[in-house]
């Protein structure tokens, strides 16, 4: 009778194990990005965010121009201006205190004279809008934030609400601010990790990452422009200041 050594048996075991790894790998892999690329089985809706606003989850994969249709005039204008500074994802890891946020800074300038606002800060009335490249549409879309006036750039620490119940942004100085994109604006197939992915990864195009929209409203900003401009009727007049990251076509709009 054929009889098969202990050492056969070892070689021929060998590629089997192997192909059984490899089969649960692929599966696992499969389940991972099937879990982490969600289709929605029906059209989305808005939604209440936990901590205040809304989420804008109706207008996911909605490639409209990045640049929100003015509210008046002066939107364009550098006087007031907000100003992106930088946006991103930051994890704190398992050792420090603290959730995975994307957070988007900004800086208030303005001209020969100061401009106050209410604190807290465009309480209820910042938007944000993150849309994927080439055509992709929104990739979050969130209405009825709150910024957060901080103390530096990066990493800054929130500033104190002032006993006058108003931040003071004087010529030649700049009110720096923070607002945190909540992961229930995120459209599904993304995360706060991966959203700001371009499309390749590795590009060195600009066109190929995401353009990032911000805006806050405040009814300082229409009365500044009125008086700036010298227009008798301020209703024509935005309160919205409006910062987009990457404007290529302007001369469109």
């Amino acid at each position: 009778m054929f009889r098969v050594s202990l050492r056969s048996w070892l070689i021929l075991a060998v590629p089997v194990v192997g192909l059984l790894v490899l089969a649960y790998s692929t599966a696992t892999s499969q389940q991972r990005a099937s879990a982490e690329l969600p289709t929605p089985a029906e059209p989305l809706q808005d939604s209440p965010l936990r901590g205040g606003g809304t989420a804008q989850l109706s207008r996911c994969g909605v490639d409209d121009w990045p640049r929100p249709a003015p509210r008046g005039k002066g939107e364009r204008g550098e006087d007031p201006q907000l100003v992106l500074t930088g946006w991103g994802y930051y994890d704190p890891g398992s050792k420090v205190p603290g959730e995975p946020r994307f957070t988007v800074h900004a800086a208030i300038r303005t001209g020969d004279r100061p401009l106050v606002l209410d604190a807290p800060l465009a309480k209820g009335r910042v938007t944000l809008d993150l849309y994927g490249p080439h055509g992709e549409g929104r990739r979050a879309s969130a209405r009825g934030l709150t910024a957060t006036v901080v103390d530096s750039g990066y990493m800054g620490k929130p500033v104190k609400m002032p006993a006058s119940g108003s931040f003071r942004v004087d010529p030649g100085k700049e009110l720096l601010l923070d607002v945190e994109l909540p992961a229930g604006a995120v459209c599904p197939g993304h995360s706060l990790r991966s959203i700001n992915k371009c499309s390749p990864e590795n590009t060195n195009d600009v066109a190929d990452c995401p353009v990032l929209a911000l805006t806050l409203a405040d009814p300082a900003i229409r009365a500044y422009r009125a008086e700036t401009t010298g227009v008798s009727s301020a209703d024509s007049l935005s309160d919205r200041l409006v910062a987009v990251s990457l404007e290529p076509n302007i001369s469109q709009v």
